[in-house]
């Protein structure tokens, strides 16, 4: 065998109890060794803990794929496959003609673009891309429905044309037929923002013959949560789909409590025979485009266009008044963040001297109104750059994670070594169980790690993942439970775990030391 790992504590994936014993690997593949067996490596885990590799259910990573820090930051938490092309952006497919407009979609996430992207008209020729990077850990891709749309019918905002539909709808099937797990949708977003509820459900229909899955950042996370977990679950009911609820959350302190009643229409609708799962990051905050603030309306011809907008006194006094609305509706983050107190500036490109400050301490630096401060930040970075933004409950989170049907996944962008950001980015896996099972003790360390391997892939449909069995993928984890802990924080952010000592990828090992170690044996998983 290529590698023995001998007198382990393993939790196999199943939730059940752990068990001391040996893994052997071969081919890349687990084999169960016999006493006699040898190996080229042999890793002595006597007192460490090896389970599967862990599922990233919501990844941004696609933004930054091939990259070294991109492949540390999920590997340095144990991450050995992440299920990428969420919240309506992909980098395919491409319309030459509206390429702008979906660069500026995707900056969020992406710190440059491949000068061959205006060729990725469909997900045919982006897996060819893909093909040529350097990638250690595994990866599945959803299809962006903004990014289709986009593609189609660029920034507009209107309903599409019957020919407009079609070509949508033809997009989508070629990327399920060439094996992407779904379709993603961005509803706070333009210009899936600017979709209606039948257009998702028209789309959706097309996924059917496939068993694909729709998967949604909701069109709403504060408060009108219930009704737009009630349109997600509307459009899988009518198209006979799978629904993934992205990032579940109450977001808002108005309306904290709300999952009790979410998490109730979910059970309902399983009950109803639907099929239905939820993520969620283990944090308070949320992390998304700075520009969020402003109401989704002024997007409509662009984020460039938003900054002349806001050049106007004006119009900035408006948007101001919309922004200060408790009844507005659209998804107010200032509201919800209880103001500019609870909005941090994380990544602000061209005025970094002021990334990893709330914008309420920025404005008493700048002796400046905040809403003007916010205002000329956004002009100032073109309308780029990302907010950390502290509106959850833990009364939430913990009562979220416990739900039979959420898994766990970090909504993590990581840019570059020198950006600050989320520390989901590089800690969401250990933090879920240093918080909820170190600290909270809500659930098992066998079952925090089902909710990382063993269900993902099977609501995912990844086969011969998440389970240390005879004959599955050799993805697996070593590490020192004693001295397990996530190290990422909201000022420090890009930091790897301690106590995870190995991390092996279709049976090579690729962490060891807290570093990469160099090979790149990770693989694009087709539906």
């Amino acid at each position: 065998m290529e590698l023995l790992i001998k007198n382990a504590m393993i939790i196999d994936g199943t939730g059940a109890s752990a068990y001391k014993g040996n893994i052997g690997v071969e081919n890349g593949k687990i084999k169960v060794p016999a006493e006699t067996d040898t190996a080229e490596t042999v890793i002595d885990a006597e007192g460490k803990y090896v389970a599967p590799g862990f599922i990233d259910s919501h990844s941004h990573g696609d933004g930054v794929y091939g990259t070294e820090f991109g492949n540390l930051c999920k590997i340095g938490q144990g991450v050995t496959t992440e299920i990428c092309g969420q919240c309506g952006s992909t980098f395919f497919p491409v319309n030459p003609e509206t390429l702008p407009e979906l660069k500026e979609l995707l900056s969020v996430v992406c710190p440059e673009f491949d000068e061959d992207m205006a060729n990725w008209s469909d997900f045919k020729t982006y897996k060819k891309y893909l093909e040529t990077l350097p990638l250690a850990c595994n990866t599945a891709l959803f299809t962006g429905h903004s990014a289709i749309r986009i593609a189609v019918m660029g920034m507009e905002n209107r309903k599409p044309t019957d020919e407009e539909m079609a070509k949508m709808k033809e997009m989508l099937k070629e990327a399920m037929e060439e094996g992407a797990i779904g379709m993603s949708t961005g509803l706070i977003y333009p210009p899936g923002d600017f979709t209606e509820t039948e257009e998702l459900i028209e789309m959706a229909k097309v996924m059917t013959p496939y068993d694909g899955i729709y998967a949604s950042h909701l069109r709403n996370e504060s408060g009108s949560l219930v009704e737009a977990v009630a349109e997600a679950l509307e459009i899988g009911k009518q198209a006979g789909v799978r629904v993934q609820l992205s990032h579940h959350k109450a977001y808002g302190k108005t309306n904290w409590g709300k999952s009790k009643e979410t998490l109730r229409m979910v059970a309902e609708a399983i009950a109803a025979g639907q099929k239905v799962t939820l993520d969620q990051y283990p944090y308070e905050a949320s992390m998304t485009h700075f520009n969020v603030l402003i109401p989704p309306k002024y997007f409509s011809g662009g984020i460039s266009k938003v900054c002349d907008i806001l050049r106007d006194p004006e119009m900035r006094a408006q948007i101001k008044a919309e922004m200060l609305d408790e009844n507005a509706q659209f998804d107010n983050y200032y509201i919800n963040c209880g103001g500019w107190e609870g909005v941090f500036a994380s990544i602000l490109p061209e005025t970094p001297e002021y990334a990893g400050m709330f914008v309420s301490d920025i404005a008493a630096q700048l002796e400046k109104d905040p809403f003007d401060t916010y205002f000329d930040l956004v002009i100032a970075n073109n309308g780029a750059g990302t907010g950390i933004y502290f509106s959850m409950g833990e009364e939430d989170l913990c009562r979220i994670i416990a739900d039979p049907n959420t898994v766990v996944g970090s909504d993590g962008i990581c840019k570059a070594m020198s950006e600050k950001g989320h520390p989901r980015a590089w800690g969401t896996c250990i933090h879920a169980i240093t918080y909820f099972h170190k600290e909270k003790g809500i659930l098992s360390l066998e079952e925090i790690i089902r909710k990382m391997t063993s269900l993902p892939a099977e609501r995912f449909m990844l086969e011969g993942k998440g389970v240390i069995a005879d004959g599955m993928d050799a993805d697996l984890v070593i590490f020192d439970y004693e001295k397990l802990q996530d190290m990422a924080c909201y000022t420090e952010s890009n930091q790897v775990a301690e106590g995870l000592e190995y991390v092996i990828v279709n049976g090579q090992i690729v962490y060891k030391d807290k570093k990469l170690t160099g090979v790149y044996p990770g693989k694009l998983l087709t539906h």
